[in-house]
């Protein structure tokens, strides 16, 4: 057997979700109907908000739910879980509810980007897969964004693959890159899989292998034309390799009617030899010549280059996109909410000398507020079963000072969460992933303020509560004292 076998997601799983709920089923609650929100506390890197990405990933992951004979063999092999448990999950798949936002929405902490409402045994099962993947591509499309961003309408290539944390990082690292912006990405299979433009030029290895730069530049020249990017800082950028590249260009391609593409800068002072490199095209006559930089950017080195008049036309960003190097986790949590009780759902809460891992107990909603701009101006969580009227002045809580009386005027209100799983089945179409990516950039040009968007002391989103809410969790915590 190697890695590259089918694998059965299915498993991927805390061992403790399964002891849990070989516990409920002994216990005869494993059928007993739960809910789960799962929301993050903190945004990455200390920005103003994330971005949601994996959600089709999860929607197949519970549409496939199952296990195989020969993992039911294997769990029978550690010796822990009841016979009747086992063929509990021979025959087991998932017959409960999803809510959840809208792929590629911009979210804040602590708001229920999914919920799932299900028998208890299914909903524990599903957790660690889940958060695994919201996690990950969350962080990933949020990085990305920052060093769109950063680049100020540059085009931002993902080449991060061989620096990703294993295979399915560097092809789902990828896919969620491109929602958040990136323009392409080096990774074939994620082209394959996804439909994502896919680049690439050429590795120092085809230079160093040929006898000079001059013969290297040629041969690649003769196969790939006016599609040709060469690498220029091998031996030495501005010595060696621009002129070379510039030679080659007027001794190879524009004979042939061609034009060289670009040249690509991999080390050194990037800002300092793009702008030398940039002259040196453009007195030989190559002004449409494009230099694309790479070699470890992110957000903070992409916009200091920039600042210094760096003529870089395009980036290429490995590691600290496809691996997030500075801020490496996201932190969704997957948390108990309500318990089915005589048909009715009994708010959950949990407590913590913590004040910022006290969680938002209950079924509820969310709302992004609108000002009549059309800017998001907060977003607000209710009770379930309530429907904010902003058709006149709405009176909410803000959670950090309650005794505020604070009003939403001449504002518009819109869920947040949809219905994507009914009774085990998927009730959503699924976007493109260029919707998705679309979806990303209309909220950030349109609805999102340019002062949550900033590096660095960014504006901070309000989550508020309806009163009635505000009350149901004053309660919980008051209820709950020891």
């Amino acid at each position: 057997m190697t890695q590259f076998d089918k694998r059965n997601i299915s498993m991927m799983t805390d061992l403790y979700e399964l002891t849990m709920a070989n516990g409920y089923f002994l216990n005869g609650n494993e059928n007993d109907r739960v809910a789960f929100d799962v929301f993050y506390r903190r945004n990455p890197d200390g920005g103003g908000f994330a971005i949601f990405a994996g959600l089709e990933q999860v929607v197949e992951l519970i549409e496939g739910l199952h296990f195989d004979d020969e993992d039911i063999d294997y769990l029978r092999s550690l010796g822990l879980f009841d016979e009747r448990f086992l063929a509990f999950l021979k025959d087991f798949r998932f017959t409960g509810d999803v809510y959840a936002f809208r792929e590629g929405s911009i979210i804040y902490p602590n708001e229920p980007i999914l919920t799932i409402v299900a028998p208890l045994a299914q909903s524990q099962l599903i957790e660690t897969a889940l958060l695994t993947i919201i996690n990950h591509q969350s962080l990933i499309a949020t990085k990305a964004n920052r060093i769109v961003r950063a680049a100020q309408g540059r085009a931002i290539s993902d080449m991060g693959a061989r620096r990703a944390h294993n295979l399915d990082a560097a092809v789902y690292g990828a896919r969620a890159a491109y929602i958040g912006g990136v323009a392409n990405t080096a990774t074939v299979l994620a082209g394959k899989q996804f439909g994502i433009p896919v680049v690439g030029t050429m590795a120092h290895s085809w230079v160093m292998f040929y006898e000079n730069e001059y013969d290297a530049f040629c041969r690649y020249a003769d196969i790939y034309g006016s599609k040709s990017v060469f690498l220029v800082d091998t031996y030495n950028t501005l010595e060696s390799g621009v002129p070379t590249a510039i030679r080659v260009a007027h001794e190879v391609l524009h004979p042939r009617g061609e034009r060289l593409l670009g040249i690509r800068i991999d080390s050194g002072d990037m800002a300092y030899l793009s702008k030398k490199a940039r002259r040196m095209l453009d007195d030989a006559g190559m002004q449409d010549c494009r230099i694309l930089g790479s070699n470890s950017l992110d957000e903070f080195t992409i916009s200091s280059m920039l600042t210094q008049g760096g003529c870089i036309d395009s980036f290429g960003v490995g590691e600290r996109l496809i691996t997030s190097y500075s801020d490496a986790m996201f932190g969704a949590v997957y948390k108990l909410v309500a318990v089915e009780r005589d048909g009715h759902f009994v708010p959950k809460i949990k407590l913590s000398e913590n004040i910022g891992k006290i969680t938002n107990p209950g079924l509820k909603s969310v709302y992004r507020i609108y000002s009549e701009e059309g800017q998001a101006v907060a977003d607000l969580l209710t009770c379930r079963d309530e429907t904010p009227d902003l058709s006149v002045p709405y009176t909410y809580i803000s959670p950090d000072k309650p005794w505020q009386q604070r009003q939403f005027r001449h504002c518009t209100a819109k869920p947040l969460q949809q219905l994507v799983i009914s009774n085990g089945q998927r009730t959503m179409t699924a976007p493109s992933l260029n919707e998705i990516r679309s979806y990303v950039r209309h909220q950030l040009d349109t609805e999102i303020w340019k002062e949550e968007q900033r590096f660095n002391n960014p504006h901070a989103h309000y989550l508020d509560m309806s009163p009635a809410y505000y009350q149901l969790k004053m309660n919980l915590m008051q209820a709950c004292k020891i």
